[in-house]
């Protein structure tokens, strides 16, 4: 790829017609700038990696954990009244079949992700006796349904707090000449979500930043609307005011299912890093997914101190590091031109911020769903919903998510889901692992335990009757 990086530009490929694109579709001055500095890094052969030499592994002793400050939370229920949750939820519901907000799935007692959220939010300003706003970082995707959902929650709404801001976007740049994409027949091909590292930039311009910092808040808990294991936890926001942190990250023990997604790291400075997939360099893949080696990955659960936020502004627009990523234009056609999108990663504030720092938590605080089978784990008995509107695992020993298995072109989209447990998930509590494979369609009342493997050869559809215990092997 950096062949095509150090290819000699064409004429079109030059900044100002990025920048005009960028102005004709409104985006702010800032984001620009953004993306202009990323845009030169890779006109001159940045790749955005971080190599395996630069950083040094984080180990137990490096960062506190959760068990740690149990006694600070008296300390966050007096900074509650300056905190405000902000949830990512710019992505539509594309992974599972669906074209409509995430946000909206139903997923556990037939609330949805929002309905969970807010009413988390609502429990929350009941047992205290105040109002923390609730507010969503949209995409354009997502904004429309997203107000209309909330007006069911009037009562989380605050006045003179804006309930959302939209995600802004970047240009897509064609790999062969570095040029601005053009996509006549589909204008929306052109554009790429710049990363949730883009809460940054489209807090700071859509106003909101300043609403708060105006209105007495200095905390912001910040979490993925799928993670439904995210909840503003007093002990944390204890922690945070406490310590006077401006950045805090929450990470959780790797396992060999996360062994590709973003890890924590030491730079050579001191300074605490985020490395995700896309910044590692190939010859060190190995060294990356080595989760004994790198122990702790990010939950993209984090703290950030609105007026230190405001800072780093006022000295100059926040630049996180770059993440290159090398898509075709359209993904859905193998053969459509490849495009670089240039993007960041919001945990990655981690190196920018002064006083930044990491807390290890359980794994009970990472629940996220970006697929069908975390979705039939999370409709079953596994996972409690409980009277405050907190997601946990239904038996205290389980740390760890078991692992499901569902051949994809069975159960891959929602509604193929939902046609294969008609009568919801079955009993999973005491299971360890499943996979099914083939087309099978479960009855009510099933329950399964142990490690169980079910596999269809028959070429048609199975049912497995009302009632039935499966464990183990079951071959159909």
């Amino acid at each position: 790829m950096n062949s095509v990086i150090n290819s000699t530009l064409t004429d079109t490929a030059t900044p100002q017609l990025f920048i005009s694109k960028m102005k004709r579709e409104g985006q702010p001055q800032a984001v620009i700038d953004i993306f202009l500095r990323y845009y030169d890094a890779l006109r001159h052969g940045k790749t955005g990696y971080i190599a395996e030499s630069d950083i040094d592994p984080v180990t137990e002793s490096d960062i506190a954990g959760i068990a740690d400050i149990e006694d600070l939370h008296v300390i966050g229920e007096e900074a509650l009244k300056h905190a405000v949750v902000i949830k990512l939820n710019g992505g539509l519901g594309t992974s599972m079949g669906l074209s409509t907000a995430k946000s909206l799935i139903p997923v556990k007692n037939g609330l949805s992700f929002l309905d969970i959220t807010a009413l988390q939010i609502r429990s929350l300003n009941s047992r205290f006796g105040l109002s923390i706003p609730l507010i969503m970082m949209n995409s354009f995707n997502t904004e429309s349904d997203t107000e209309a959902a909330l007006k069911r929650y009037r009562d989380i709404i605050k006045t003179g707090i804006p309930s959302s801001f939209i995600q802004n976007k970047f240009p897509k740049i064609n790999a062969a000449d570095m040029s601005p994409v053009e996509a006549p027949h589909d204008r929306r091909l052109e554009w790429n979500p710049p990363g949730h590292g883009d809460l940054y930039a489209a807090i700071q311009s859509s106003g909101v930043l300043d609403t708060l910092l105006n209105g007495g808040y200095k905390y912001a808990f910040i979490s993925n609307i799928d993670n439904l294991g995210a909840a503003l936890d007093t002990r944390i926001l204890g922690y945070f005011a406490d310590r006077g942190i401006h950045f805090l990250m929450e990470v959780t023990d790797r396992t060999f299912m996360d062994r590709k997604g973003g890890h924590i790291a030491r730079l050579k400075n001191g300074q605490l890093a985020l490395r995700e997939a896309a910044q590692c360099p190939p010859e060190s893949i190995d060294r990356f997914m080595d989760t004994d080696l790198h122990r702790y990955f990010n939950t993209n659960n984090l703290w950030i101190r609105l007026d230190a936020l405001r800072e780093i502004w006022d000295r100059d627009a926040l630049t996180l590091p770059m993440i290159r990523n090398v898509k075709k234009l359209d993904t859905r056609d193998t053969d459509s031109p490849d495009v670089i999108q240039l993007e960041s990663a919001m945990g990655s504030a981690l190196s920018v911020f002064e006083n930044a720092d990491a807390l290890r938590v359980p794994r009970s605080r990472f629940a996220p769903v970006k697929n069908c089978e975390e979705l039939l784990l999370l409709w079953s008995d596994y996972y409690d919903l409980t009277e405050d509107c907190r997601i946990m695992m239904n038996q205290l020993h389980k740390s760890i998510q078991m692992n499901v298995l569902l051949e994809p072109r069975f159960y891959g989209t929602l509604d193929k889901l939902k046609e294969r447990f008609p009568a919801g998930a079955p009993s999973l509590v005491n299971c360890e692992s499943l996979s099914v494979f083939g087309d099978v369609k479960f009855g009510k009342g099933i329950v399964i335990t142990g490690q169980t493997s079910i596999i269809n050869t028959t070429g048609k559809q199975a049912f497995i009757d009302d009632g039935r215990h499966l464990t183990g092997e079951v071959c159909i």
